[in-house]
């Protein structure tokens, strides 16, 4: 069963003794998806993700990894990258094969996606968590425990056939336990080695505030924008004083183009109930200094427009002054001659 772990037979020839600490779990996947259309047209994908981070995919029709980080190879070099394709090839093909063999015996109706995950994860201690599951249509079939496959409760009499087939296999039983037992945090580890600047880097984030219309009478909708941070765990709640909003509403957290987050958060409150509120902003980025909006206060950007606008209107007021000044001085009356030249002395005689 080479196939149940594509992204992650790399780790086989990995190695390494990194004892880095980490402060929370930390997680390597492996997703392969494969869509059959019939018996024979399927379309395939891969993807590896260091926690929420894809840092490879995989694509059936070229064959080939590709790097979506500069140290998403670990402490590998290519010869051994190469053999991680051919692999995966391979794994592909026993795959489609498995399943068009036996499609109709497990029930499986064209068209048809299966889902195969697989990694570990890293605790504090350095104590480790293997998994690895197989979904059919996105409802989990089986997963592997110590050295075998275990049929769901939920998957019915198709989760024990497979099963039953999977656990014939012992030698690809055996690998895939090396793999997600051994293998894989050694490549975990080896990733955290390599892109240590990317992974430990810290965004502080932007927010703001606006209001929308509500649908219900008497009611706004207020919203707390908050974008760029990095990493992505975060904390945003609207605040009455002291006292956390639980009926606030948070959104997915979204991507930005350059690789931080963003997110919105949501409070519908009656019109007259807007005094004290303030949207609370906590993350790593900002070492203890929480962001604090209020919503009946001037925000940042507003200060900042009054802080530019008001020097420049007490500049323009004073030139005004200064040329009204400058004119009244420079620009001399009307010339006029001395009164003495039209008049003649009282004591002087007609010529």
């Amino acid at each position: 069963m080479l196939y149940l772990q594509i992204p992650l037979l790399a780790v086989l020839l990995a190695g390494g003794d990194n004892e880095d600490a980490f402060q929370e779990p930390i997680s390597l996947q492996g997703n392969y998806i494969s869509y059959l259309y019939n018996h024979s047209w399927a379309q395939s994908w891969g993807s590896v993700w260091l926690d929420e981070m894809q840092i490879q995919s995989w694509e059936s029709n070229s064959g080939s990894i590709t790097f979506l980080r500069p140290w998403a190879k670990s402490n590998f070099n290519n010869k051994e990258m190469t053999i991680v394709e051919k692999l995966a090839h391979l794994g592909h093909i026993e795959l489609l094969h498995t399943l068009r063999n036996y499609a109709s015996e497990w029930k499986l109706g064209y068209p048809f996606e299966i889902q195969i995950t697989g990694g570990c994860e890293l605790h504090p201690g350095g104590h480790m968590v293997s998994f690895s599951q197989l979904a059919y249509e996105g409802s989990e079939l089986l997963s592997f425990q110590n050295s075998s496959w275990v049929p769901s409760p939920e998957g019915g009499t198709r989760a024990q056939q497979i099963g039953t087939v999977l656990n014939q296999r012992n030698v690809s039983n055996k690998l895939t336990l090396e793999m997600i037992s051994n293998a894989c945090p050694r490549f975990l580890l080896g990733l955290l080695d390599a892109g240590k600047a990317d992974l430990q880097r810290q965004v502080k984030p932007e927010a703001w505030l606006s209001t929308r219309p509500n649908p219900g009478p008497d009611h706004q909708l207020l919203v707390c924008h908050v974008s760029g941070f990095y990493p992505k765990p975060i904390s945003v709640m609207w605040m009455r004083g002291e006292q956390a909003q639980q009926s606030s509403q948070q959104s997915d957290i979204l991507p930005n183009a350059d690789g931080t987050w963003y997110l919105r958060i949501f409070l519908d409150v009656e019109a007259t109930e807007t005094s004290g509120l303030s949207c609370r902003v906590t993350h790593s980025s900002l070492e203890g200094q929480d962001i604090i909006l209020y919503l009946d206060r001037p925000n940042s950007k507003g200060l900042i427009i009054l802080a530019v606008m008001l020097p420049l209107l007490l500049l323009l007021t004073g030139l005004a002054f200064w040329l009204k000044k400058h004119w009244t001085h420079c620009v001399p009356p009307p010339t006029l001659l001395p009164l003495e030249r039209f008049q003649q002395p009282r004591d002087s005689k007609p010529t």
